[in-house]
């Protein structure tokens, strides 16, 4: 059920999620200042290449760095949402 979820794209008829973040992308871009977003949701299109978005990931917000390959991607694949589990034996053994 997991992967039929993943596979599952957004409808053509729709369009890309687009979001107004309400700032100026290009002057973002040039003065290197990071867009603070809570759309995990958002598509990255090709005019956000070069920002810095500071994506919320449920508890604190992450630092996710656009480059070329993300485009068509969702910014919320770049924040992780869960920490890694490790397994750690206790001393006393």
């Amino acid at each position: 059920m997991l992967a039929n979820r993943i596979l599952r794209a957004r409808s053509i008829w729709k369009g890309p999620n687009v979001v107004d973040f309400g700032v100026d992308l290009g002057e973002a871009i040039k003065s290197q200042t990071p867009v603070k977003t809570m759309v995990r949701s958002a598509t990255i299109l090709p005019r956000m290449v070069g920002a810095q978005f500071l994506v919320h990931n449920g508890k604190n917000y992450a630092s996710v760095n656009v480059t070329e390959d993300m485009i068509g991607h969702k910014l919320g694949e770049f924040a992780p949402t869960r920490k890694a589990f490790h397994y750690r034996q206790t001393k006393n053994r």
